[in-house]
């Protein structure tokens, strides 16, 4: 519909509610245990349906679509579409213990209980995502008719007994959902897109909404709101030079029913229920230069000269990427976020550091602060490709994070680069050659004397490396990282078996 108004082919369809007394209107009626699940329900009914196998087909791919996308995987809305002529109202929204729900569910011959259910989908594919989202609750969402017919079981599955065919006439759509503001977009996006087929086009049936605390509201809304925009603020926001009248037709072309205003300047822009996409002017705007073409558009030069130049930090990195990647290296993204462990009892470090950066609230305990060292995360890099034949020699130059009370949002991020080589032996001579290698690099010379002027390594003691095989790496008389050869606990702790060498230090001090 939308692609036959932007052709010009189709006049913007006006969507209105029938006006029938509220009296002869289907009523939901929602119970109070529904909040303890899921508190929101909306419905509406369209007549008169006219179903073939591509429009029942858009119909459930639709459901689909927003399902995986807006709705959020059901997490926030649940759609249920059903025959109504195959049940009886008022219906009721309720929440009940799940060994009191027993129907039969779609596409199945017998009534199961609803932890039967739980179990029977648990092995099915399509289903199985969603379960999560009800199990543990106490209480389970149902819909029923006067006659204890069980439409459905949101956000999990519809009953048979309502199931939607080609012979359907009149439908009924109810949208349970966490959030209110989700599902009147998503009632409003159904009944728009499909209401064309209805005997009367474009004409939605309301259903009336009884909720807990006797309110009443009739769903869906069909709301028309108005915006006012600057046509000169247009011009010059998108490049053009189009009249008051152009940029009306083109909003048009986007369904958006525009008038020029008296005075010439501006456009009174009418937003239909359908487009809840658009909130504010700028979203008229960006319509104005979709329906214009972007390609269209006249290229300008900016009145402002200004030179581009590819960030200092960031050339570094990349130049150093390329030949740590000659040396025989492969370059490996990991996580920013991880555990405890991995930068404290994996490293055998007897105490967590006071500059760690904490995650509030951590889904899962790999990722509870953010890294201090690049080390924890190719180590686990290396014990999930064991099967790769050795030698492994991984790094990485990526961010680390730590606290920091002078920074106004009190952390700093520090450039690192961490290199990893796991062998059949260490390699200490391989790491400590790609260390001279980059230093040659850099322009850093040997400080042979160990003046403060150049670069040298000293001994350092260091849980996470072998006794006696870490060093330091000083240049210009400060310590900018370490190297050696990983302890072997360490390694047992990331699940390897093969002697690794590493090496790791901070990267801005070069610049």
């Amino acid at each position: 519909m939308g692609l036959m108004v932007f052709q010009g082919k189709l006049s913007i369809p006006r969507f209105v509610k029938s006006q029938l007394d509220v009296a002869s209107l289907q009523r939901l009626i929602v119970k109070p245990e529904t909040a303890r699940v899921r508190p929101f329900v909306v419905a509406a009914v369209l007549r008169g349906m006219k179903f073939d196998e591509q429009i029942y087909n858009s119909f459930i791919d639709l459901q689909d679509k927003l399902h995986q996308n807006l709705c959020r995987k059901r997490s926030l809305v649940a759609i249920g579409t059903h025959d109504l002529d195959t049940v009886k109202g008022p219906f009721y929204y309720d929440a009940k213990p799940p060994n009191e729900i027993r129907f039969q569910p779609l596409n199945q011959n017998k009534e199961f209980f609803a932890t039967e259910l739980m179990e029977m989908y648990s092995k099915d594919s399509h289903l199985k995502p969603y379960l999560p989202i009800i199990r543990d609750e106490p209480v389970y969402p149902i819909i029923y008719d006067s006659n204890n017919v069980v439409l459905s079981m949101p956000p999990i599955i519809n009953g048979e007994h309502t199931k939607i065919t080609l012979k359907t006439k009149n439908v009924f759509i109810e949208c349970t959902a966490t959030d209110f503001t989700k599902a009147k977009i998503v009632i409003d996006t159904i009944v728009c897109m499909f209401s064309q087929y209805c005997h009367k086009p474009f004409v939605i049936e309301p259903v009336e909404i009884i909720n807990v605390d006797v309110s009443k509201y009739l769903s869906p809304e069909i709301i028309y709101r108005s915006e006012i925009v600057d046509v000169s603020e247009i011009n010059r926001l998108v490049g053009l030079r189009e009249s008051p009248r152009s940029i009306a037709h083109l909003l048009t072309k986007m369904c958006l029913k525009a008038e020029v205003l008296e005075s010439g300047e501006k456009i009174r822009v009418e937003i239909p229920p359908t487009r809840h996409d658009v909130i504010h002017a700028c979203d008229v705007i960006e319509d104005v230069a979709i329906a214009f073409g972007y390609n269209n558009i006249a290229k300008t030069l900016p009145k402002t000269a200004t030179i581009a130049n590819q960030f200092p930090l960031n050339k570094l990195c990349d130049l150093l990427r390329e030949q740590i990647a000659q040396a025989g290296y492969t370059e490996v993204h990991t996580f920013s976020l991880c555990s405890r462990d991995d930068i404290s009892d994996k490293l055998k470090k007897v105490t967590l550091s006071s500059n760690v950066v904490h995650i509030a609230n951590p889904k899962t305990l790999e990722f509870q602060v953010v890294r201090t060292t690049l080390l924890p995360g190719i180590l686990k890099t290396i014990s999930s490709n064991k099967q790769i034949a050795l030698p492994l020699k991984l790094f990485e130059i990526s961010d680390v994070v730590v606290c920091d009370e002078n920074t106004d949002v009190g952390t700093r991020n520090i450039l690192r680069l961490c290199a990893v080589n796991c062998n059949r032996t260490p390699g200490f001579e391989v790491i400590h050659g790609l260390l001279d290698r980059l230093m040659q690099l850099l322009r850093v010379s040997f400080d042979v004397r160990k003046e403060g002027i150049g670069y040298h390594i000293r001994a350092s003691d260091d849980p996470t490396f072998f006794l006696g095989r870490c060093s330091e790496v000083v240049v210009n008389g400060v310590s900018l990282g370490k190297m050696g050869v990983i302890h072997p606990e360490v390694l047992l702790n990331f699940e390897l078996t093969m002697p690794c060498a590493s090496l790791e230090l901070d990267i801005e001090p070069f610049l």
